[in-house]
């Protein structure tokens, strides 16, 4: 039934575009029909015959068009113009809103011309707006989903291994629970050049697979290669505060704090973990006078309960944290 409706979107998007005058309409129509089945061929082939036969039109009406269909077309057509950075790009963008589609098995996505000339760099771009919208993609489901984009990574990966590139990339399987692909990645790019980048991607992939141990070892190589970063020393911190030595993350925000003495986010950290080590009321009032600053509200929320924590603390200043935590 699929196929049947497949091949009447192909046969009513010719009508509409060459007898109905409405070439737009027809590729809206075929857009469709892609997006009920992704690897069918026959949609893609009638969008190739509309962009040689009706280009200007079609080319006209998309122009100002940001709609998912319309950036759906457009990848395919800069596919075709051989435009295959911004074709992965624009496709990347798709797959963020949408990705309970198989995008990925489009014909085109596997094509040897597609996964011969695309760049490192698009690539990793097109991983990162995949993951622009915040999806749960650790599911079994998705994985299947996404092995198109697994192997054109693998294929990419070993054509151009650019290490930033590689470790931007590893950021996608490991999203999807991939996490052998995630490493994989990070040895290739190993392999050119050792990175801040790739140390960091290896840090946060055995993070989320539990293992802090490994994932400080990870972040403290990263700081060997980057010392003057400030954000690696909160990584490094946050990680010491999950396993509960809090006065080794003490220690590695101030670090931080004497390469950017103004971010609020290393101040409310220190903050946080001081209360929670000595039970100072005065660095839990700090917290909370910062807390309306930090824009990420799960690690704000984090750090107050971290702070609550805290040793003898005062119970109407504990409950005046809580009250922030939960605006």
């Amino acid at each position: 039934m699929q196929n049947q409706s497949i091949a009447a979107s192909v046969d009513l998007a010719g009508v509409m575009a060459h007898c109905g005058g409405s070439p737009v309409g027809a590729v809206e129509l075929l857009v469709g029909a892609i997006a009920s089945s992704p690897a069918a061929p026959e949609p893609y082939a009638a969008l190739a015959s509309l962009w040689t036969d009706r280009r200007s039109d079609v080319e006209g009406s998309l122009a100002e068009d940001r709609s998912l269909n319309a950036v759906l077309a457009q990848a395919y057509f800069l596919f075709l113009d051989g435009d295959m950075d911004d074709a992965v790009m624009a496709l990347g963008s798709v797959t963020g809103v949408r990705p309970d589609v198989a995008w990925g098995s489009a014909p085109w996505f596997g094509d040897a011309r597609f996964l011969g000339t695309v760049s490192a760099a698009a690539l990793a771009e097109a991983c990162l707006r995949v993951l622009d919208h915040g999806h749960d993609l650790n599911t079994g489901d998705m994985r299947e989903r996404f092995e198109p984009w697994f192997r054109a990574l693998d294929v990419v990966s070993e054509r151009d291994p650019v290490p930033e590139s590689l470790a931007a990339m590893a950021r996608l399987p490991r999203a999807c629970g991939r996490y052998e692909l995630s490493f994989a990645l990070c040895d290739r790019a190993d392999s050119v050049d050792r990175v801040m980048w790739t140390a960091v991607a290896r840090a946060v992939t055995w993070r989320v697979m539990g293992d802090l141990d490994q994932a400080a070892a990870a972040f403290e190589r990263a700081l060997l290669l980057d010392p003057a970063n400030w954000s690696l020393y909160l990584d490094l911190a946050d990680v010491r505060a999950e396993q509960g030595d809090f006065a080794a993350a003490v220690i590695l925000v101030e670090q931080g704090l004497e390469h950017e003495p103004r971010e609020v986010t290393l101040r409310a950290a220190g903050a946080a973990y001081r209360a929670r080590l000595t039970g100072s009321s005065d660095e839990l009032r700090a917290l909370i006078a910062l807390a309306p600053e930090l824009a990420n509200t799960s690690y704000r929320n984090l750090l107050i309960d971290y702070a609550c924590a805290g040793p003898k603390l005062p119970r109407r200043l504990v409950a005046k944290a809580r009250r922030v935590r939960r605006n």
